[in-house]
Order: structure tokens, then C-alpha cells, then sequence
């Protein structure tokens, strides 16, 4: 039996990284709810996404934690708007099905630029 945080992961590379839309029905709930403001809810909402995003699209995920049914991965969009963005993706879990969604992104500044001159996103 997988776990939550094998199921995201599979979910959100499969669906940005291989361009896999079968994820849609395999790992996504039908009534997926969303929190994303410019994404609408279900799996007709991100089934009419997939053709839309760019080919040099790249998700870069780094840390991912599991907390029951809940999972939260840490990752980098490239190509999904014209600077990289960093994200955490939120996620809940049920009955082996992505039922919900909320994520925080930010542009990705450079380290060099920033007060700590640490990176924004780092692999584990």
C-alpha cells in the first residue's frame, strides 16, 4: 500500500513533469476540492489545465512531510510563470485520492539577493 506522500508525489510529477493526465483519474478525486484562486474545483477543472501549460514546464519537488491525512511538499515551478516560482503544496489525503488542495507561491529570488544569502528552495 502506498503512503499519502507517495500518492502526491506520484500525482504532481506525473502531472507536470511527465505530462501523465491518466494521474487525473488514478490519483485525484473526482469532487477534488481546490484553493488555488485560478484553478476551479474537481478533476474537470485541472483535466482542462493540462493542455494549457507551457512544454518547458519543470516541477523540481524538494522536502515533502506527512501529517496523517494531510502532506505538504516544498517545490520549484519552472516555466509555470515567465520567473521560477517557489511553492508549498498542501494536500489532503482520502482513501488513496487527492480530496483537497491549498499552496503558497512566491517568485524565486536568488540567493544573491537575499538578506541571508540563503536559496529559497533547496533539495533534501
Amino acid at each position: 500500500m502506498k503512503t499519502n506522500k507517495q500518492i502526491v508525489f506520484e500525482a504532481i510529477t506525473g502531472l507536470f513533469n511527465k505530462r501523465d493526465a491518466s494521474v487525473l483519474d488514478t490519483h485525484f478525486d473526482p469532487d477534488y476540492r481546490q484553493h488555488n484562486p485560478m484553478i476551479g474545483n474537481g478533476v474537470a477543472a485541472l483535466r482542462a489545465l493540462a493542455p494549457q501549460l507551457s512544454p518547458n514546464l519543470r516541477y523540481t519537488p524538494g522536502m515533502i512531510v506527512e501529517d496523517g491525512d494531510i502532506v505538504m511538499i516544498h517545490g520549484r515551478y519552472e516555466g509555470w510563470a515567465e520567473k521560477p516560482m517557489v511553492a508549498v503544496d498542501i494536500f489532503r489525503v482520502q482513501g488513496g485520492k487527492l480530496v483537497e488542495h491549498w499552496d503558497v507561491l512566491q517568485e524565486e529570488v536568488p540567493a544573491t539577493k537575499t538578506a541571508s544569502g540563503n536559496p529559497m528552495f533547496t533539495t533534501p
